[in-house]
């Protein structure tokens, strides 16, 4: 049976990264990621601007444990069961906007922030019902003219726990599907039967005129008028 993810994973990835000697394969194991997103993070590639989570002060995870796990890398850390009942994921198909903890209010403008400028697609109601937020807060930040803009960083709700990955999947794939199907404007080219037509009648003119009075056709003489009306098209384009 596959053991639930930690609060926040990316962030307690950051904080194990940089606070433990845990291999990659560990810490991708306990947070529920792949190995390379964890190399990734590492490598200053990913989760840029993301505050680690200590898993010791929030009581998912044992100093006894990550000493263990770090003298043996075969180790698998598992995540402590939490004492305190914690609300679901699912919200039971109500409807409006999301209740935000007081404690989580304040990242709500960067996580505004990050949804209008990753996903442009969103309508505000969809954000609203993401994060909890109001449509006035919504067009401050779009707008920058929320108080605070100059100090706002896009950061992921899914990251900072104001939403789930789930809902925000069903609400990125919702605004797909009601975006307009782009209008086919025809072919933009003419057929080349059309452009090649009066190239064809000036090529049979040149021959015409060319013919010698015995009937023999003169090529050089057509070769020539070629050249010439060759010539003549190059001066007409430019």
């Amino acid at each position: 049976m596959a053991t639930a993810a930690p609060l926040m994973p990316k962030a307690t990835a950051v904080w194990l990264l940089d606070n433990t000697a845990l291999s990659f394969d560990q810490i991708a194991d306990f947070c529920k990621l792949h190995p390379l997103e964890i190399k990734a993070i590492a490598d200053g590639d990913s989760a840029q601007g993301i505050k680690g989570l200590d898993p010791i002060q929030t009581g998912q995870l044992s100093r006894e444990q990550i000493t263990a796990a770090e003298a043996n890398p075969e180790i698998k850390l598992t995540l402590t069961e939490s004492k305190v009942q914690q609300a679901q994921p699912d919200r039971g198909g109500k409807k409006g906007p999301r209740y935000t903890p007081v404690s989580r209010r304040q990242d709500r403008p960067n996580a505004i922030l990050w949804l209008v400028r990753n996903h442009p697609e969103l309508k505000d109601s969809a954000i609203m019902r993401l994060v909890g937020t109001t449509k006035s807060t919504i067009s401050a930040i779009r707008e920058r003219t929320h108080w605070n803009a100059a100090a706002l960083a896009p950061m992921d709700p899914v990251t900072l726990g104001l939403a789930t990955q789930t809902d925000l999947d069903f609400e990125v794939n919702r605004a797909n599907k009601e975006k307009p199907l782009p209008i086919d404007s025809g072919a933009t080219l003419l057929p080349a039967s059309e452009t090649t037509a009066r190239k064809e009648a000036e090529v049979a003119a040149a021959a015409a005129q060319s013919q010698k009075p015995g009937g023999d056709l003169d090529v050089g003489a057509v070769f020539a008028k070629l050249k010439q009306l060759g010539g003549k098209h190059e001066k007409d384009e430019d």
